[in-house]
């Protein structure tokens, strides 16, 4: 069964970074799209972004402009979401996902992880 894990999340003060890391447990999904969400407390989960099996990428939420990276390494099979100048709007559980349905901001993935929780303090 293809598993995806999250790690990396923690505590950081406001401007600080972190890396999130999502493995993969299949190479199959390495023909599919994989993506980064989050949700805070009290709102809707959100897109942050997502990147193409071809090595393009997009961001979904307006606030991680030039502040976010998202990457792959095929060979590990691993998911990246590096986390610059972090805000404390930031805070949420992040979550990685993958799937045939993933493409854009509004795709539906089938696969998700457990989560990852990013807290940012003032």
């Amino acid at each position: 069964q293809v598993q995806l894990v999250e790690s990396g999340g923690g505590s950081v003060q406001a401007g600080g970074s972190l890396r999130l890391a999502c493995t993969v447990s299949a190479s199959d999904y390495r023909t599919y799209s994989m993506g980064w969400f989050r949700q805070a407390p009290g709102k809707e989960r959100e897109t942050v972004a997502v990147l193409y099996p071809g090595g393009g990428s997009v961001y979904c939420a307006d606030s991680v402009y030039g502040r976010f990276t998202i990457s792959r390494d095929n060979a590990l099979n691993i998911l990246y979401l590096q986390m610059n100048e972090l805000e404390p709007e930031d805070t949420a559980t992040y979550y990685c996902a993958s799937g045939p349905r993933l493409y854009g901001c509004h795709g539906a993935p089938d696969l998700w992880g457990q989560g990852t929780q990013v807290t940012v303090s003032s």
